[in-house]
């Protein structure tokens, strides 16, 4: 039986929603600028939510599974994240470690369901645990065992958002991140008050420029609007089998991103570092359905 693909436009369109994801690593960095890092995540969140929460129903799902996702999301991954691309690591690694939140969503599915680690899973897990290290032990002045931690802390709170969303069995997700952002931003401006303090989120609100407010909005229509709901539009087509795989190519649009607006350098020990980490992405999602086409 012939595999089957991807029409032309559908893939280009799911291209188009990874390239986005990928790139938007180079439009965090150019936010952070200006904006304190949680007040940056606040805003973020604040407009996924306002004014798309007026017209989008909210998705028959409990409201614990919306705050409980909202919250891993929120503060969790993005909060997180924003704080190690403040000053703790650059735009193109970061793009690449959050993506252990595969590994670490398999990991807690297994833990859920009482299954064990199966061969391929462990390998997997082995090459994306060497290019960690990799990328540990050669840590700079750009990236710092500190930034690395923070990263891998927003990959556990997007693999638990995950979880979340899978037991809510929600199957479009632009109203769930929507109503759930409405979780999201409270925590995350009350942890800018305390820890970033008012001043600093005084400053960085009078020093925004155009720029830093694209950066903002770019968060919401990029990312929530067109992201999610492309995305979304292609699952309900195809099979996840078909579109999930896409995903892999956010990384290499995030490190060539950095690498070409920002000028982060691609030395050969990122390089080995991207390849170690992508293997295991690739056998951990790609090995089944590679293995079930055989059968």
């Amino acid at each position: 039986m012939d595999t089957p693909l991807l029409p032309l436009r559908h893939f280009l369109l799911g291209l188009a929603v990874v390239a986005i994801w990928g790139t938007n690593f180079v439009v965090i960095h150019v936010g952070l600028q200006h904006l304190p890092p949680l007040l940056f995540a606040a805003l973020r969140f604040l407009f996924a939510a306002f004014p798309l929460v007026f017209f989008l129903p909210r998705p028959p799902v409990p409201w614990l599974h919306l705050a409980a996702y909202g919250v891993l999301i929120g503060a969790g991954q993005f909060g997180l994240l924003f704080v190690a691309m403040r000053s703790e690591i650059s735009p193109g690694l970061a793009s690449l470690v959050v993506q252990a939140q595969v590994f670490f969503t398999i990991g807690l599915a297994m833990r859920l369901s009482g299954e064990t680690v199966r061969p391929y899973q462990g390998v997997a897990l082995l090459l994306g645990i060497a290019g960690l290290g990799v990328i540990l032990t050669r840590t700079d002045g750009s990236t710092t065992p500190l930034g690395l931690v923070l990263v891998l802390l927003a990959a556990l709170s997007w693999s638990g958002g995950n979880i979340v969303a899978r037991a809510s069995g929600v199957t479009n997700m632009l109203p769930y991140v929507v109503w759930a952002s409405l979780f999201s931003a409270p925590p995350l401006f009350a942890l800018s008050f305390v820890l970033e303090g008012w001043p600093a989120m005084r400053r960085g609100l009078a020093a925004a420029d155009g720029v830093t407010w694209a950066a903002v909005l770019w968060q919401t229509i990029g990312n929530t609007m067109f992201g999610y709901a492309a995305w979304g539009w292609l699952l309900a087509r195809h099979p996840a089998a078909l579109v999930t795989p896409l995903a892999l190519l956010v990384p290499l649009f995030g490190m060539g991103a950095s690498a070409l607006w920002l000028g982060e350098s691609l030395p050969p020990w990122k390089i080995a570092a991207a390849l170690l980490v992508m293997s295991g992405l690739v056998i951990g999602l790609l090995y089944p359905r590679w293995k079930s086409a055989r059968a």
